[in-house]
């Protein structure tokens, strides 16, 4: 049995192997680390927004002067958006979802209004927004154009009516008995619950970062009134690329005193609000690829120096009628004693520093799959690591033994 006599072997050589088998706990701690956060990313970057994000584009308006007829030239604007006959339906609204920064309040839990509940997104929509958007409304009702109000940049109000996403009614209301029901709006005020959306993502960046209430949005019947606004348009399969030139057009025969800034596909305004994930996932991808590098190479260079120093024993083994076979895996099974003790301090490092990252920072606990992948991932690397030294070492003639070197 080989395991004895390499076991001590390496009491002979302690230092070298005890600091390969922490440098492969460190990378190992990172790299299960990192596995988890790049997923917790992607899992973040393709969750869907709750709107029909293919046929949906967005854009800014300001008029350059400031007029008094707001009310109207936002009715003028819709109407000619809407009469593009590639064009299923428009609406003036404060936001749309990943596209910034969002009106929001807190929700209460109870008519007291003291007890906090959660921070909700408040999205301006008028009867048009259903559609719009294209929602899909689970339960209960939409707006009617007799409901819809009119609010302004600054002013707070709550109306007798709201739509709710399902995530909102289903933490407020655990019950399933959320329509009918009255929200509380913390230490304001508090309106009836008409109907029930099944998805909306917040406008802010907080689905990016695994927000828990990511997709806790109200939806308010006002006619946002605004010098400086967002029409959001969804157009009819295939006719966006069309619609995204003919709309700005379209406002521009109105008038030419306005800006139209941020034109957008909804597929753009996600590839912006991801940035930051992609550019994590790239860094943390290269990190990892660093790590794997260095400790491979550490392995490497660890063993050649132990084969430099064994050329005669080695050359004695070969004489005595060791196998080139043996002798690859005297080695093989070296680095894997070595490597194994490295997997389980990393394993217990990842952990630990995982515990500590998420009681300082917005991650979730990293599951132990992800450190027996990166786990496995090490160990394999090691093993293909120390594949070429250790078959220079079984190449060592059985007259190296006899020369006396």
């Amino acid at each position: 049995m080989e395991i004895l006599p390499i076991l001590r072997t390496l009491r002979r050589n302690k230092v070298g192997a005890a600091l390969i088998a922490l440098q492969i706990a460190v990378t190992l701690a990172i790299i299960s680390n990192s596995l988890s956060m790049i997923q917790q990313r992607v899992q973040w970057m393709q969750r869907t927004s709750g709107i029909d994000e293919a046929n949906i584009f967005a854009l800014t308006n300001t008029w350059t002067a400031d007029p008094t007829d707001l009310k109207a030239r936002i009715a003028a604007d819709l109407a000619a958006l809407r009469s593009l006959p590639g064009v299923v339906d428009a609406e003036a609204t404060n936001n749309t979802p990943l596209a910034g920064v969002e009106w929001h309040w807190p929700l209460a839990r109870g008519p007291d209004q003291r007890q906090f509940a959660a921070w909700t997104a408040i999205y301006s929509v008028d009867e048009h927004g259903l559609t719009t958007y294209g929602l899909n409304l689970i339960a209960g009702r939409w707006f009617t154009a007799n409901e819809v109000g009119e609010i302004r940049l600054g002013q707070t109000k709550f109306p007798p009516s709201v739509v709710v996403t399902q995530s909102v009614a289903k933490d407020l209301f655990p019950g399933g008995d959320a329509l009918g029901q009255v929200l509380y709006f913390e230490h304001a005020g508090s309106s009836r619950i008409v109907g029930i959306a099944q998805r909306m993502q917040r406008p802010s960046d907080a689905p990016n970062w695994g927000n828990p209430w990511a997709e806790y949005s109200v939806f308010i019947p006002f006619q946002y009134v605004n010098n400086g606004l967002m029409y959001v348009v969804r157009t009819k399969p295939r006719q966006q690329a069309a619609m995204l030139r003919a709309a700005p057009a379209k406002l521009l025969e109105l008038t030419h005193e306005r800006t139209i800034a941020n034109l957008q596909s909804f597929s753009e305004i996600r590839r912006q609000a991801h940035r930051g994930n992609r550019a994590t996932i790239i860094m943390l991808a290269v990190l990892n690829t660093l790590l794997l590098a260095i400790t491979a190479f550490g392995v490497i260079g660890l063993t050649m120096y132990w084969v430099g120093q064994r050329r005669r024993h080695i050359g004695m083994r070969r004489a005595l009628g060791a196998r080139r076979a043996d002798i690859l895996r005297y080695f093989q099974t070296e680095n894997l004693l070595i490597a194994g003790t490295g997997c389980l301090l990393g394993v217990a490092l990842g952990l630990l520093g995982n515990t500590w990252l998420a009681a300082r920072l917005e991650i979730h606990r990293m599951s132990l799959s992800y450190a027996c992948v990166g786990a496995l991932i090490v160990l394999v690397l090691c093993q293909f690591a120390v594949l070429w030294p250790a078959l220079r070492a079984a190449s060592i003639p059985p007259a190296i033994a006899t020369r006396g070197l």
